[in-house]
């Protein structure tokens, strides 16, 4: 994601009105790369503002979301994640014991689809989710 500062230039370029609350919305997710479920920033922005509402904090990922400034993503979890990085193409790993999301880089371009498919689909995007169990969690069954 920009800098709060360009993100608000952003929505006031596209119309929008930078209010205190998307202020506060956007400081908490600027270098956050834990990909927050929504609840979690409303978590986290009610403790710096207790008037902020849920709808709130999700019509503002939605609208960032539309801008590109931020990626929402679905890992099948029933909680919507934030992405913020969406300067550089990236894939995720899910660990499916504490729920941790981190970002990976892999070489999509050597994913090879068969002729058929590309005949017939075109490909817009590509979004891999690796699950399994992080290094923390392994290490703590161990025990």
């Amino acid at each position: 994601m920009q800098s709060v500062v360009e993100t608000c230039d952003l929505l006031r370029a596209r119309g929008f009105r930078v209010t205190p609350q998307r202020e506060c919305i956007l400081r908490h997710l600027e270098g956050n790369v834990a990909h927050p479920t929504v609840e979690a920033i409303f978590d986290a922005a009610r403790r710096e503002m207790s008037t902020i509402s849920l709808k709130t904090v999700y019509q503002t990922v939605h609208d960032l979301d539309a801008l590109g400034a931020v990626r929402l993503i679905d890992l099948g979890t029933g909680s919507v994640r934030v992405d913020p990085n969406v300067e550089m193409a990236h894939q995720h790993l899910v660990c499916n014991h504490c729920g941790d999301v981190r970002d990976v880089n892999i070489d999509c371009e050597k994913l090879v689809l068969s002729r058929r498919v590309k005949r017939d689909f075109r490909v817009d995007d590509v979004q891999v989710l690796f699950r399994g169990q992080c290094a923390q969690c392994r290490n703590a069954s161990r025990e």
